[in-house]
């Protein structure tokens, strides 16, 4: 077993350094539009390829600490993030032409990820949801797809925040590794590819101009497979997990199909989802706190941390302790983070000029493995960006035109006869960024986040290695590859 995990957690380092290759998370920074093409801006002074070093060790250590060293890991982990993302902001701040304005870029994208999952965690925690059924397969395989469709109208994180305690509740006593597996397979990923709400990817996508209901239009047939292929191999998993023990409490739920304490949070979450699209980007002339007061954070995030405070404080105390809520999931995610936003830096800039020297030489099918093997070991949503700029150049299109994203979107003839047209590339880059996210923790933002509340609750979690070697890679790449074989072998 420790030899088979020691391979699989070289394999990954591996894959970093070959591909050198990583990227922060902009999913709601109002500059995210500056991204991809921040990286030809600067492609007289890329870092060095060393520099992705310090986000290779943060990957080993979050992916070994908690397996092999677990008393260390648990009480040094922020010392140990914060120290590596210091590495890199030490370099950019003095030896970086463009290193103060990239550092600053990140901050802000920093701040718009953690008032994002800080609000939905908090409002969410003050829901308690119970359902009178016990989990079963047929119950469960529910709940999953109600679960992925709910990804698309409030976003992967916020469905996982809100759905996880429940869906772990009525499975109490029969609870295996697999049942979290499958919640961030489906809920916190691949059933968020629907609409732009559902994924960081596809609002980045939405906000350079892909038209809001193009990907449904594209895509539904592709996700309705996958979503129902996975929750019928989860029904075969779930079979053997038997009945288990009941609960002494589930006989006094039972006879209510749904009961839920601390209703009126549901308008905290409605206030953070409308927030999401508070941007310039998508509101033309909508106020920027970054231009006028030049600091890292805008009317969204001011919103958010609000909302967070706000729902806290006039939570319904017994939903609260029925959730057993408290803030460490909160803060391993955001010290974790800190050091993963950091320490991408110099990778984001090596990847998107990669993107753009070769973007030439790429296929379809080249464009969806590069794209779905980054998103998988790193973060999906600059992934997209950077491929869909360097597909768009491979057209001659420019990302930073909207009415381009949208025409590319439509569809434009290549000039090489044999090849397809400009929407078939957008698809293939937009199924494999939500779709791969499902490949490791890291992935997509809401997978650690569900990780830490299960493990909170004492719950079988995978480890990091486990999750990969045991479950993605052989149930989703055996699925990812045929929806290659059939859409987009090109």
């Amino acid at each position: 077993m420790r030899d088979i995990a020691v391979r699989t957690l070289l394999l990954a380092v591996v894959s970093v350094i070959v591909f050198q290759a990583g990227f922060p998370f902009p999913l709601f920074a109002s500059e995210a539009a500056d991204a991809a093409g921040h990286a030809a801006a600067a492609a007289h002074h890329l870092p060095p390829v060393w520099m992705v070093i310090p986000f290779a060790i943060l990957l080993v250590m979050i992916a070994t600490g908690p397996l092999f060293y677990h008393h260390f890991w648990e009480h040094h982990y922020p010392k140990v993030s914060v120290g590596l993302a210091a590495v890199v902001v030490v370099f950019y701040a003095f030896f970086m032409d463009h290193g103060t304005h990239a550092l600053l870029h990140t901050l802000e994208e920093y701040i718009s990820f953690i008032a994002l999952i800080a609000s939905l965690f908090v409002a969410s925690g003050g829901i308690l949801i119970r359902i009178g059924a016990r989990g079963r397969p047929l119950v469960n395989g529910g709940l999953l797809f109600f679960g992925s469709i709910l990804a698309d109208v409030i976003g992967t994180t916020g469905a996982s925040m809100l759905l996880i305690r429940p869906y772990m509740r009525i499975n109490e006593g029969r609870l295996k590794p697999f049942h979290i597996v499958f919640f961030i397979f489906l809920v916190s990923n691949i059933g968020g590819g629907l609409t732009p709400i559902g994924d960081p990817p596809l609002f980045l996508g939405f906000l350079k101009g892909v038209p809001f209901f193009w990907i449904m239009k594209e895509i539904w047939l592709i996700w309705l497979v996958t979503v129902v292929a996975l929750i019928v191999i989860f029904m075969i998993f779930d079979i053997s997990a038997g009945k288990g023990t009941i609960p002494e409490d589930f006989e006094k739920h039972a006879g209510k199909p749904l009961e839920i304490k601390g209703a009126h949070s549901f308008i905290f979450l409605a206030v953070i989802i409308v927030s999401v699209f508070l941007d310039p980007a998508v509101i033309p002339g909508f106020p920027s706190l970054q231009q006028m007061l030049h600091v890292p954070f805008g009317i969204r995030e001011v919103i958010m941390f609000a909302v967070a405070f706000f729902a806290y404080r006039m939570s319904d105390k017994e939903a609260m302790k029925g959730n057993e809520f408290n803030f460490e999931p909160i803060k391993e995610v955001a010290f974790l983070f800190i050091g993963i936003f950091a320490t991408m830096i110099p990778a984001l800039e090596l990847i998107g000029a990669y993107a753009e020297s070769h973007a030439g030489d790429f296929s379809v099918s080249r464009f969806y493995w590069l794209t779905g093997s980054l998103s998988g070991v790193l973060d999906n949503a600059p992934t997209y960006l950077n491929f869909l700029a360097g597909s768009m150049g491979k057209f001659g299109s420019d990302i930073g035109s909207v009415e381009a994203v949208r025409t590319f979107a439509d569809g434009i003839e290549s000039p090489i006869a044999s090849d397809v047209p400009s929407n078939v590339y957008l698809l293939a880059i937009s199924v494999a960024a939500v779709f791969f996210g499902a490949m490791t923790y890291i992935g997509n933002a809401p997978n650690f986040m569900v990780k830490n509340i299960a493990e909170q609750s004492d719950i079988d979690v995978p480890s990091f290695i486990e999750y990969v070697y045991k479950y993605s890679l052989p149930i989703l790449v055996p699925l990812f590859f045929i929806i290659w074989w059939v859409f987009f072998n090109y």
